[in-house]
């Protein structure tokens, strides 16, 4: 008999909600006309990709007219990026901070070989951003400041509201990428106070491959991707129509399942972390004293290579990550936890804990079970 998959990697992607699934099927199946087509079969599936546009904006508190779908978060990011500086070339420094996602890291660095100058922006030991350093960073040539809502390996919340603050009288735009934050915390992109705002469905138990920028009425933007008229001449290629009402259906069962979900996750997270730490002395939770997303658990196992934990959990049916699912395979220390400043014998045994909505306390009582066996087995030689 196959063992059920403990899945605690929640951050790396999530299981499709049965409704959303069901959501979709149609698109895949009898309702497959192009929406861009003048016919009513095609524009019967572009008013339901409408409705999904305001599912969405609904959500982060933003008008239908500024959500553009893209392929996912990574695209968002970029176009964030891209499209504010191809409509303002006379402007080129970007901010942003140390801890940010892959996607906006070499995207910056893509740039800086265009002759775009990038600033970044440091983080104290537990992930808190240096918002004087971050004003004192701020020049007449700067255009756009990034900087995350959430952070995807530690979970720790960055103050984004208080960036906006600092920037907008300066006249600088600013974005978030939101994708580990939709979902664990309120996400309301007027509250905030952002230009833009980067969101990807397979964070909220949507599907793969669809995704979100929000684009504030007014942005200066252009198009990375051309070749058509979709998405108000913002985003050219055919809709993914599945994936867009997928999403859709994602955000509104985020509206319906309300406060009490993050308060149940929390205590499942909770409860893995204080046993982990209590059990393992050598265990150091990353982040813990910075207000954090619910979900989220970093534990760094001193003295105890992170793949090897990775790995002897995986066989035994328990999914965890060794911090970034982009970075998995890499024996560098993450560049979060070198921003924060963590010891690289410490930071070597960094292990990612991301709980979600199909988690139970059964899952959390897996992995208590499992993960002593583990830790005697890769760490009896080095154990601090």
């Amino acid at each position: 008999m196959t063992q059920a998959v403990c899945y605690l990697d929640n951050n790396a992607t999530t299981r499709v909600d049965p409704q959303v699934l069901e959501a979709m099927l149609p698109y895949l199946q009898d309702r497959y006309g192009n929406p861009s087509s003048p016919h009513n079969f095609g524009a019967s599936v572009m008013a339901d990709i409408e409705q999904a546009r305001t599912q969405v904006a609904r959500a982060i508190a933003a008008r239908a007219s500024e959500i553009i779908f893209t392929s996912g978060g990574t695209e968002a990011d970029n176009a964030a990026l891209r499209g504010v500086l191809a409509a303002r070339p006379n402007k080129r420094h970007i901010i942003v901070s140390a801890v940010e996602h892959h996607a906006i890291l070499e995207t910056v660095e893509a740039l800086e070989r265009d002759g775009v100058q990038v600033t970044q922006i440091d983080v104290d030991r537990d992930g808190r951003l240096d918002l004087h350093q971050l004003a004192g960073a701020i020049r007449d040539d700067t255009l756009l400041i990034s900087v995350m809502l959430a952070n995807n390996e530690t979970g720790v919340i960055l103050p984004v509201a208080e960036v906006c603050k600092l920037a907008k009288p300066r006249g600088v735009l600013v974005h978030t990428d939101a994708v580990n934050a939709l979902g664990k915390m309120p996400v309301d992109a007027e509250t905030l106070g952002v230009d833009l705002l980067s969101l990807s469905a397979h964070k909220i138990h949507g599907p793969k491959g669809t995704g979100v920028l929000y684009l504030r009425r007014g942005t200066p933007f252009r198009p990375i991707i051309t070749g058509g008229p979709q998405e108000r001449q913002r985003r050219g290629g055919t809709h993914n129509a599945a994936g867009i009402v997928g999403l859709g259906k994602a955000c509104a069962l985020l509206g319906e399942l309300g406060d009490g979900e993050h308060a149940r996750v929390r205590a499942l997270r909770d409860r893995l972390e204080r046993e982990i730490t209590r059990r393992f002395d050598f265990a150091h939770p990353i982040g813990a004293a910075a207000e954090r997303v619910p979900n989220t658990s970093c534990i760094c196992f001193a003295g105890v290579e992170a793949e090897a934990i990775v790995l002897l959990l995986s066989e035994n049916g328990v999914c965890v990550s060794s911090g970034a699912a982009c970075s998995s395979g890499s024996l560098e220390p993450s560049h979060v936890l070198k921003a924060m400043g963590i010891e690289p014998q410490i930071a070597q045994g960094q292990i990612r804990f991301s709980l979600g909505r199909f988690n139970s306390d059964a899952d959390v009582d897996r992995l208590l079970e499992v993960l002593p066996r583990v830790l005697e087995k890769v760490a009896a030689v080095n154990v601090p």
